[in-house]
């Protein structure tokens, strides 16, 4: 049987990729998870406020010394407190690529299409084969509309194809109104695939300390079947890559992502 399928360009024997997660914070985990028969590599994600507070001391801005926004930025980590701040990540993915055959991919995540998408030009040229662009947003605005909302995400799209050679899949959410017109929106600015879909945090309450604290949960085979549902509408009718990422906790899981149109499978 072929299981041959292509992805954002690559041809890959089989559709099985490794998803963002801590494995890929270490070569030699890579190096065991191509040993292991993965077709490419997802490296977990540099973030937006890492690239902004090293590059001009400010997080969204803000400037985390000023006391007006302490409270307000205080749940971040501290620099040191990430496993790899912005020139370790680039030279991480320089050894990832002299380590591993397979592809292996980037990613950003971030809530805004500004210049701290500029490091993606370094990740290129660290050798990465492509990047997973995550912008993880969650509109608090109330004055921001969706449509603005999905413009912001489609404009960072189409600056990052002007600037770069290599494919760019986005990560996206499933909650706008018409994910269908989104999708066919960020086809139009050049998105090589999409990643569908992303999990956000979801903050629980400690009701011993009465404060909220992030809860996060594994997903389950439960999860999947929404990502089954916009596979199948999206199959043959947007050009980019279909990857399935969430909710695949067994083979079959697996195998349903495919039969419902992805092009690939990512596994954490």
């Amino acid at each position: 049987m072929d299981t041959a399928t292509s992805f954002l360009g690559f041809r890959l024997p089989h559709p099985f990729i490794v998803g963002a997660s801590p494995l890929g914070f270490h070569i030699d985990t890579i190096k065991r998870l191509e040993d292991g028969g993965c077709s490419a590599i997802v490296i977990p994600s540099l973030f937006e406020e890492q690239i902004t507070e090293r590059a001009t001391g400010r997080i969204h801005h803000r400037d985390p010394l000023d006391p007006v926004w302490a409270g307000w930025l205080e749940d971040f980590p501290a620099a040191a407190d990430y496993p790899l701040g912005p020139d370790e990540y680039a030279e991480h993915i320089a050894r990832a690529k002299r380590t591993v055959g397979v592809p292996v991919i980037a990613s950003l995540n971030g809530t805004s299409g500004e210049s701290w998408l500029r490091f993606s030009r370094v990740i290129e040229q660290a050798g990465a084969d492509a990047l997973e662009l995550n912008l993880y947003q969650v509109v608090t605005d109330l004055g921001m509309s969706g449509a603005a909302a999905e413009s912001d995400l489609t404009t960072a799209v189409s600056e990052m194809k002007r600037t770069l050679k290599m494919p760019i899949a986005v990560k996206v959410s499933p909650f706008f109104a018409a994910f269908g017109h989104v999708a066919k929106q960020l086809d139009a600015a050049g998105a090589d695939g999409l990643v569908i879909f992303n999990r956000f945090y979801q903050p629980d309450i400690d009701l011993e300390t009465m404060k909220p604290f992030p809860h996060v949960e594994l997903s389950t085979s439960a999860d999947l079947l929404l990502r089954l549902r916009w596979l199948a509408i999206l199959y043959g009718r947007v050009r980019p890559t279909l990857v399935a990422t969430g909710g695949v906790a067994t083979p079959e899981d697996g195998i349903k992502a495919l039969l419902a149109g992805a092009d690939a499978v990512q596994l954490v």
